[in-house]
């Protein structure tokens, strides 16, 4: 016998301390929930009475949908279970998609979880693309069900046409929508064969990465800079990373004296929270080194540049701080570059492709680089390799001069 009750998924509470209505179905032990797409406010729901409270503003409207549903529902059980008697998970799956459930509600409903989380950097990222997806609908609903290829291809091309968007950027909003969808799947929301996704692939574009050479990056190095400037730090920074594994600016941005024991730097990356540790090559301990004076302590920033900041035990604050000095520094970068006579766009990320190129040149193996990037896949590595196998390709030709 299928059991049905209303129950809150306290589990999924977000930032405005609302938590997501579900109907439970129970046989033999077993539970499946299907999502109601209500929410309300945790204080208001009463377990037992399967109602929300008085004073809620809308009461009445919701407890007369709850309570038309779970008969419907109830109803549905015993029918579908004649059919597949005892069998929880071909009940549920009969049952699903009685209630069409509103995808930029689940989406923003999403994202509070994030904020919730202090997942600053990822809540801004997904934001964006509920945002785009809010004013392409223009006050309209958008249903999962209404997330067909047709739809996808409908939105893919207002992205390139009307917004202007690369097939990168493309390929991330798609990415983000398919992740929302496996996470409803996941929820038991709706099942993975209504995903378009299974029809529809994702689409990215190869694009050149800019590097220095290493007379590119011995003309930034040699370039005289006025003392105790942001711009000369900017410099060294960027001169650092090429040297030391490529580090992301926001980890060289947070980068303390305890984190370095005069050999090596051992940090946890703000990107992928995983524990990286680098013996620093004479260049890298050179420039660090230049850095430290009496005043430096174990707690200090190793180069200053957040310590103008205030608030960065915040998360959002430290991330906005992060934000604003990497705008600055890729505004000095471009002065750089025109200074050192370099004719490419430079900006903080192409030490990271200065560093993968130089240490495979001069004969790192790929999954050390790899390693030292923090790449989760060696596919995203051999990128590097083959610039520069094609480095020694074009070096070939001069056989044929």
């Amino acid at each position: 016998m299928v059991s049905t009750k209303i129950v809150a998924r306290k589990n999924k509470k977000n930032a405005k301390n609302e938590v997501p209505l579900y109907i439970r179905l129970t046989a033999n032990r077993k539970s499946q929930f299907i999502a109601l797409g209500v929410s309300v406010i945790i204080d208001y729901w009463d377990e037992k009475a399967m109602q929300v409270k008085r004073g809620h503003p809308n009461m009445a409207r919701i407890n007369n949908f709850l309570t038309t549903k779970l008969a419907e529902l109830q109803s549905k059980a015993i029918e579908s279970e004649e059919k597949t008697p005892d069998n929880i998970s071909k009940v549920s799956q009969l049952l699903k998609g009685i209630e069409k459930v509103d995808f930029l509600k689940y989406f923003d409903e999403y994202n509070q979880r994030l904020l919730s989380k202090n997942k600053i950097n990822s809540h801004r990222r997904s934001n964006t693309v509920y945002n785009k997806i809010k004013d392409y609908m223009k006050g309209e609903p958008l249903y999962f069900e209404d997330i067909t290829v047709k739809w996808l291809k409908d939105y893919e091309h207002h992205l390139i046409s009307t917004v202007k968007n690369s097939m990168n950027t493309l390929y991330t909003e798609m990415k983000a929508i398919r992740k929302l969808i496996n996470e409803a799947n996941n929820e038991d929301i709706i099942s993975i064969s209504k995903s378009p996704f299974t029809k529809y692939k994702l689409k990215w574009e190869q694009v050149d990465k800019n590097y220095l050479t290493e007379g590119e990056l011995m003309a930034v190095e040699n370039l005289k800079l006025p003392e105790n400037s942001y711009i000369k730090v900017h410099r060294d920074i960027y001169v650092f990373a090429t040297y030391a594994g490529g580090l992301r600016i926001s980890d060289i941005f947070l980068l303390r004296w305890r984190d370095f024991d005069g050999e090596k730097i051992c940090i946890k990356t703000q990107k992928t929270n995983s524990i990286v540790s680098i013996k620093l090559p004479n260049k890298s301990k050179e420039i660090i080194n230049s850095y430290k004076t009496n005043e430096s302590g174990l707690n200090s920033f190793v180069f200053p540049i957040l310590s103008k900041y205030n608030n960065l035990e915040n998360e959002k604050e430290k991330q906005r701080a992060i934000s604003a000095a990497n705008a600055y520094v890729n505004k000095d970068l471009s002065k750089i570059a025109k200074m050192a006579e370099i004719e490419k766009h430079i900006h903080f990320h192409t030490s990271r492709h200065t560093f993968a190129t130089r240490a495979l040149r001069k004969g790192m193996r790929i999954e050390y680089v790899s390693k030292l990037l923090g790449h989760a896949n060696i596919k995203t590595t051999q990128i590097y390799a083959k610039i520069v196998n094609e480095e020694l390709d074009k070096a070939m030709d001069i056989f044929n001069e």
